[in-house]
């Protein structure tokens, strides 16, 4: 394990299953002990910094919250998965057959212990942040005993419905867009039901080209057995089983996890427990960026370049609240 680069913001590395993982490590000025988070990322490609090859731009919000963190007193660790980031045409062939929810699981645990090795680092004083899926692995994480339990945890966008669920409504709100919409649906839940029995998916040639791409991504060897896991992944029973202080943020601009249809199910399932905390800010979106545009002129297709463009920045209210709550549990 080497670490490279100045101490505010120094590359690290570590094994996992005879693969190398890459993250980078953020520490705010003094010696410390400093209190620290792991940061988790969302689905697919997405690398270190909450950037994905399949979004423009590169001014991605974990890197940004890395940065703010450091300036209120906590050191964070940020690390690609290893099928993500720029090592993933290495990784892929080790992996093929065996990502799943387990080995992300395993990959932060590997983060976890790697952060918690640093002399400087509060080993009792380690939240997870996460967004999107990787709330999925935290959640996860946390309820198997892990050697090094986390403090707390922000949750940023985690579905409160199946992730299955998720995905469907998302196109059932471009289908209502467009003509036979309903035949549409139709034939990609036929296509799914094929996934779930383990049959082979043959997308239906009629779909539209965008929608015949993500049913076949969801049976490539490279997916499974992850994909049929996480399509019925959901955080609501989870977080309902955690006892740890959490905070969970749905942004009203978020298209992706709705702070209503996806909240009200967390909410439900965090009744009892005095220290989840809930925030809905006004103008955060699926990756906590600001958005100042009226939702209903937001169209999820053409949503990207407000995730990580060149001058996008991170919602005022989800970040002050995120460090006034790190603060008031560390």
């Amino acid at each position: 394990m080497t670490d490279q680069g100045a101490l505010a913001g120094s590359e690290v590395n570590w094994q996992l299953d005879g693969i190398t993982m890459y993250g980078t490590l953020v520490r705010p000025e003094g010696a410390g002990p400093f209190p620290a988070v792991v940061m988790v990322a969302g689905s697919g490609p997405t690398d270190r910094d909450w950037n994905s090859p399949l979004i423009p731009g590169t001014n991605g919000s974990a890197r940004l919250l890395a940065e703010a963190l450091a300036g209120a007193g906590f050191a964070s660790l940020r690390y690609d998965k290893r099928a993500s980031g720029p090592h993933v045409a290495e990784n892929l062939p080790a992996m093929i057959g065996k990502i799943s929810m387990q080995s992300h699981a395993d990959e932060l645990a590997a983060a976890v212990a790697r952060l918690a090795s640093q002399p400087d680092i509060r080993r009792d004083r380690i939240f997870a942040l996460t967004n999107s899926e990787g709330g999925l692995h935290a959640l996860n994480y946390q309820l198997h005993q892990p050697a090094i339990p986390f403090a707390g945890m922000v949750l940023i966008a985690p579905p409160g419905r199946a992730v299955g669920a998720v995905a469907r409504s998302q196109l059932a709100a471009q289908a209502a867009a467009i003509p036979n919409g309903d035949a549409m649906l139709a034939l990609y839940d036929a296509a799914i039901a094929r996934f779930m029995a383990g049959e082979p998916v043959a997308p239906d040639p009629a779909l539209p080209p965008g929608v015949q791409m993500l049913l076949q991504s969801l049976e490539t060897p490279a997916n499974l057995p992850f994909a049929r896991e996480l399509w019925l992944a959901d955080a609501a029973p989870l977080l309902a089983q955690i006892s740890i202080p959490a905070l969970v943020i749905i942004g009203k601009k978020d298209l992706q996890v709705d702070w209503q249809t996806d909240g009200e199910p967390l909410r439900q399932a965090a009744e009892g427990h005095a220290d989840v905390t809930f925030l809905f800010p006004e103008n955060a979106n699926h990756v906590l960026k600001q958005e100042l545009r009226p939702r209903s002129e937001l169209a999820a297709a053409a949503l990207t370049e407000s995730y990580n463009g060149p001058d996008t920045r991170l919602d005022p209210e989800a970040l002050v609240s995120i460090e006034a709550w790190l603060a008031a549990h560390a």
